[in-house]
Formats: C-alpha cells, sequence, structure tokens
C-alpha cells in the first residue's frame, strides 16, 4: 500500500520505538540464524497500536490502529506478514484522506451521521490477537473483536451471532480443560461488568452483570478452575470527557480502595465476595489457581499507582509494576498480599496448558529503563516455587516485548517449549523472531524479519 506521513512530533508514541510504519509485506524465505526446532510449526501473531494517518487530537499509546504482524513456520519455511485491522473507522478515514476519529487524551469533534454509523470512537482492535473455535480474533478491550483470517485479512467484527452487544476485554482467558473461552466488559457510562462465557464451540452460555461501585478501566482479570477474581481499581471512566474531549477521561482516583473479588466460575453478582485493599493498579496478571487448603492464588504485577494519563492530568505515581501474589480464603474471609520480586516488569506469559491451574514458572519482560519510557531487554524466568529466577537480556539497543509461550507437543515438564520474542534494534531498523529454549532461556533460532516492527502489545503462538 501507499505509505502515509504520520507527524511523529504529535506524541512521544509516535517517535523512536513507537514510530509507525504503513508497509503491509507477505514475505517468504525467510534468513534463521540457528536451528528452529521441527515442532514449532504454526504461526506467531502479536498486535500493536500503528496510526495510518496523523491523528487529528492528542495521541495516547492505545489509540492507534490495529496492525497485527505474522510469522509463519512449516517445516523450515518462514514467512512474515503484516496487516492493518481494517476496521469501520480505518475504512471511513481511507475514504476522507485523513484522520477524523480522536482517542484517549483527546475526542475528535464528529459529524452525527458518521457517531450514527461507526460510532464516536474507532474500534482499532489493536491490543491482542487470539485463536478460538477456529477464529482468529484481533482485540482492544473497547470494541468487539475483530475476525481476521489466517493470513490476516480483516472478515470484520464478531459478536457471537449476535450474543455480545458491546465490546469484549484484550484478555480474555481459554481453559484449557473445557475449550471454554472466559471473559468480560465494561463500559464508561455503566457501574457494571459484564462477565460472559463463550463454550469451545464459540456459543455465549454465560453473561451476568456484576455490579461495581462507579465505572472503572478493568484491563485485566483472573480465572481458576473454579472461581473468577475481578480487580476494582480506582481507576475511574468519565464517558462525558471521552466524547466532548473536555477533561480526563479516565483518571486515578485513589480516594477509593482497591476491591478484589472472588466469585465461583458459574457464578454472578450475588455471590461475589468482595475485599478491600490500599489503592494499587495492575494492568497484567500472571496466573491463578486454588490451593490445597481451598485459598485462592493470584499473582500479578502491582503498581502503586495508573502508571500513564489519559488528559490532561499526570498520571500521578509513576512507580513502575514488580511481582506480587494475593492469597484469598473465601472460608476464612481474608485476603492477603506480598511483594515476590523489586525487579521492574509486567507482560507476564505462562505455559497456557497450566492456566487456571497451579503453575511453577513465569515469563516476563525484563526492563533496562522504566521511567518515562519503558525499554524492554530481555526474558525473566520466575520459578514461584524455588523463589529464583534466569534472566536473558539482549545488548542495547535492542528491545523486545512479550514472551510468548510455545509448547512442545511432544513435551511432558511444564517448561517444555520455547518463548517466542520479537525484537528491533531501532537505531538500525532491524527486527527479528528469536526462538528461546524456555528450561534455560538459550537462544535456539533467530528469524530475519523484512522491514522493522515497531513495539507493540500482546500475541499468540497459534499452532497449526
Amino acid at each position: 500500500m501507499t505509505a502515509t506521513d504520520v507527524d511523529v512530533s504529535v506524541s512521544p508514541f509516535l517517535q523512536g520505538a513507537f514510530t509507525p510504519i504503513q508497509d503491509e509485506l507477505d514475505v517468504g524465505g525467510l534468513t534463521v540464524e540457528g536451528e528452529l526446532p521441527p515442532a514449532l510449526r504454526g504461526a506467531y501473531m502479536r498486535n500493536g497500536a500503528n496510526p495510518a494517518f496523523t491523528p487529528p487530537a492528542k495521541y495516547h499509546i492505545f489509540d492507534g490502529d490495529g496492525m497485527v504482524h505474522a510469522v509463519e513456520l512449516d517445516d523450515g519455511e518462514v514467512r512474515y506478514r503484516n496487516r492493518f485491522v481494517e476496521s469501520k473507522g480505518l475504512t471511513y478515514e481511507r475514504a476522507q484522506g485523513h484522520a477524523v476519529f480522536g482517542g484517549l487524551s483527546g475526542a475528535a469533534q464528529l459529524d452525527p451521521r458518521v457517531v450514527e454509523e461507526i460510532g464516536f470512537a474507532k474500534n482499532t482492535a489493536n491490543t491482542n490477537v487470539i485463536r478460538h473455535a477456529g477464529r482468529v480474533l484481533a482485540l482492544m478491550e473497547g470494541g468487539r473483536p475483530t475476525e481476521l483470517s489466517w493470513d490476516l485479512d480483516t472478515v470484520g467484527e464478531y459478536d457471537f451471532d449476535g450474543a455480545l452487544p458491546f465490546s469484549m476485554t484484550a484478555h480474555p482467558k481459554v481453559d484449557p480443560r473445557t475449550g471454554e473461552l472466559v471473559f468480560f466488559t465494561y463500559l464508561p457510562m455503566a457501574p457494571h461488568v459484564s462477565y460472559y462465557v463463550a463454550d469451545a464451540a464459540g456459543t455465549l452460555t454465560t453473561n451476568e452483570i456484576i455490579e461495581t461501585p462507579r465505572p472503572t478501566m478493568m484491563h485485566d482479570f483472573v480465572m481458576t478452575a473454579r472461581h473468577i477474581v475481578f480487580f476494582d481499581m480506582p481507576a475511574v471512566m468519565d464517558l462525558q470527557a471521552m466524547m466532548t474531549g473536555d477533561g480526563t477521561s479516565i483518571s486515578w482516583q485513589p480516594q477509593f480502595p482497591a476491591r478484589v473479588g472472588v466469585m465461583p466460575r458459574y457464578g454472578g453478582n450475588d455471590d461475589v465476595q468482595w475485599f478491600e485493599l490500599d489503592p494499587f493498579y495492575v494492568f497484567h496478571f500472571v496466573n491463578g489457581w486454588e490451593d490445597d487448603a481451598g485459598r485462592v492464588q493470584v499473582v500479578g504485577c502491582r503498581a502503586p499507582g495508573l502508571l500513564t494519563s489519559f488528559g490532561d492530568e499526570p498520571a500521578g505515581d509513576v512507580t513502575p509494576p514488580v511481582l506480587w501474589q494475593w492469597t484469598i480464603d473465601p472460608a476464612a474471609g481474608t485476603i492477603d498480599e506480598q511483594q515476590l520480586d523489586d525487579r521492574p516488569t509486567d507482560f507476564p506469559r505462562i505455559n497456557d496448558a497450566y492456566a487456571g491451574t497451579a503453575s511453577r514458572f513465569g515469563y516476563l519482560a525484563h526492563s533496562r529503563r522504566w521511567d518515562e519510557r519503558v525499554e524492554f531487554d530481555g526474558i525473566i524466568k520466575y520459578d514461584l516455587e524455588g523463589a529464583t529466577s534466569t534472566v536473558v537480556t539482549y545488548p542495547a539497543p535492542i528491545m523486545g516485548g512479550e514472551p510468548v509461550f510455545a509448547p512442545d507437543p511432544e513435551g511432558s515438564a511444564e517448561d517444555d517449549g520455547w518463548l517466542l520474542n520479537l525484537v528491533t534494534d531501532h537505531e538500525i531498523g532491524k527486527s527479528e523472531l528469536i526462538a528461546h529454549d524456555a528450561h534455560d532461556l538459550e537462544i535456539v533460532a533467530r528469524v530475519q524479519l523484512p522491514q522493522r516492527v515497531p513495539s507493540g502489545f500482546h500475541g499468540n503462538w497459534m499452532p497449526r
């Protein structure tokens, strides 16, 4: 496609590692250094924000159009492909030849006909990409899933045959035992979340309203074998500010407590047991499970504040997240929290076969810098049982991201598999997909990609 000039001076999140790209490529025969394990047959897909046009208002890191990058591995043949998620909003902007929609830090004044046809915000589908019930879905928490073909062509918004009226979290959980897709929805105008379960075939079977005191941004949650855990933290949403751009759309309000709600997997609002703690925020959780004593254990990346601003107000306490564990005893009515490590980290992953059950290993992004700019430069493998860790880092100025676990189909141990990390040397504009042995983090192969890939968000390994 023809490149579009994006004014990078609009935001620091359009410069450096985040500088957008416009070319959509489909290139096979990629060069591999080392040896890709023959068992790695499938596609690594990763999503991220990549604006197609210069934003018309203040630009937030969460605002850009979705762009999915895929590296497909099949019997030694390696192919790279990337595509914009062609949302209704982006299609309209292409017809106009410029950006029309605003974002989280600044709304745009839209023609009422555009709002009626598309909405006051664009469904960028820029945060995650998953596969369930045979569908590849690009996700962002402010809109419905967008279905993609295996080749990343946009099929369109997916609403579970009309059963999903609004949006869906970008961090759903797939139960490896039942095949169910478990997720929730929150809305800026509603003091509640909607809890959903879709069966292995993709049919929605559960829809429960869980009441909250105020509309808050709930980015992630926890699924265990028998419980759902909601973290209602004081990142309060203002619908009027979102629609008009007058004020802060999401503000940190630490006068309110953090609330942790534990609910049976197939329960409802009346079954939720709430616990209050001092304010904190978690963007991403590692995992959750029940221990032998019947307590619910949750591990996640906890920060004292929201870390990012959604308007003119500063973010407040931007102390970076570190690893914490919460122990919830529903029978005793108690909750305890404990810091596990002091290194700034986020983007946690596990072997997804252990989702919702006791897992020993967590794989998180190591950071060389976390202040006004975040630079992930490697992987931390946490042994949650032994309270030890292994670290591998890339030399500066190489930056990485989320370490995605790809299981060895012939393995039996929890860490039998590989960690896939998309890394970029932004000084020379070179990107690679690096495969690490999950046992010791040694690099086994490096796939040379045909273009620079901007820093992005989340992805998954999708075996053939």
